[in-house]
């Protein structure tokens, strides 16, 4: 199983070439199943632990009946069962958690997993805003683990990979800033696109709001409807706006300072998916549609998940996988870029196995390719 160290931490014993056993905390949610589904298929990750906050445990494959005769994986097989929050079961059985808790729920138990030597990747937005104050009011209460707020490391891995390399906590980037940012760094970077007056209209299928029933995600209120939500104040917006500020400065570029883009998002009356529709100004009128689609291409020329388009993607492009599509033009005067993602793969669990591939030296595609 495993000893405790003078520090404290638990030493987990692995026999090289074995599966690493890894932790999904809050599995019933949407993103627990994609998790579990994506490590079924991963030849070097192994579902060693299923915990859940639940009073009465429930088992995952009732919980989720298509999971039923599916629990055996390249990596090993899971038990069914969930289990209790326990801190020490899961450092000794575990190298690594996956948070897909509330956000005030992941700031009560990352410290204690990383307190005993658990590396942990969270999927809820409790470590993905640097700025305490700013969390706050965009979330509505108070951040209570600021020690490792700041040296959480924001898991957008195409932009930072080497950070991801070594860290412990890997804050998950939410799904509509993961289309944002990897669409918009590379023009701010290379200087083709100004900092003022971007518009990223955005629109995302009714997962994005989770599992817990809403009114406004019903049936009857979002099935063949559309409709703008959060303007202004959705959570989102000052994540993409700190992304820009924190990578998007590039030479010949005034640094984005107080610059904001502006966020709109949308219901789909879907099941999964985010397409993005984002305006910029170009930064002269040299700027035209083979430079913008130039700086993209190079910017992901080796990028097994970035698929730069000489058209606009769909959907239907990119659901159920780790992939975003991006094409840009100019167009009137304005730079158009259009982004399409899962917002349940790339936007979420995806994304969060292909931080953990990195966090724990595995190859960054492996089960998800």
């Amino acid at each position: 199983m495993g000893e405790a160290s003078s520090s404290g931490q638990v030493q987990r014993s692995h026999q090289p070439g074995s599966a690493l056993p890894v932790a999904i905390l809050g599995p019933t949610g949407y993103t627990g199943l994609e998790l579990i589904e994506i490590i079924l298929r991963h030849p070097m990750l192994r579902v060693a632990y299923l915990g859940s906050a639940r009073e009465k445990q429930p088992r995952i494959d009732v919980e989720f009946p298509r999971l039923a005769g599916r629990l055996k994986g390249a990596g090993g097989e899971i038990a069914p069962m969930c289990e209790p929050l326990d801190h020490d079961a899961i450092a000794r059985r575990c190298a690594l958690a996956f948070l897909c808790l509330p956000h005030e729920a992941a700031m009560e138990h990352t410290p204690k997993l990383l307190d005993r030597g658990v590396k942990v990747v969270d999927l809820s937005a409790a470590y993905r805003i640097k700025d305490q104050a700013t969390y706050e009011k965009a979330y509505g209460h108070h951040h209570t683990d600021a020690k490792n707020l700041e040296h959480a490391v924001y898991g957008l891995t195409e932009v930072a990979r080497a950070q991801v390399k070594t860290a412990r906590l890997c804050a998950n980037p939410g799904c509509y800033p993961t289309a944002a940012g990897l669409s918009l760094l590379p023009l701010l970077k290379a200087g083709v696109i100004e900092p003022d007056g971007i518009i990223v209209n955005a629109a995302s299928g009714v997962s994005g709001a989770g599992r817990e029933p809403k009114p406004n995600t019903t049936l009857v209120e979002a099935g063949e409807n559309y409709s703008a939500y959060g303007i202004g104040v959705h959570r989102h917006q000052p994540e993409i706006n700190q992304t820009l500020h924190m990578h998007g400065d590039g030479p010949g570029l005034a640094p984005m300072g107080k610059h904001e883009a502006l966020f709109v998002p949308h219901l789909l009356p879907i099941e999964r998916g985010i397409l993005e529709t984002i305006y910029a100004t170009p930064t002269s009128g040299k700027v035209d549609t083979a430079r913008v689609m130039e700086v993209l291409t190079h910017a992901y020329a080796g990028e097994p998940f970035v698929m730069v388009r000489a058209e606009s993607p769909t959907l239907h492009d990119v659901q159920r996988t780790n992939a975003v599509h991006i094409n840009a033009r100019v167009v009137s005067g304005r730079v158009v870029v259009v982004a399409a993602i899962d917002n349940l793969v790339k936007g979420a669990s995806g994304q969060a196995v292909q931080n953990a591939n990195v966090m724990l030296g595995l190859p960054e595609v492996m089960g998800l390719a």
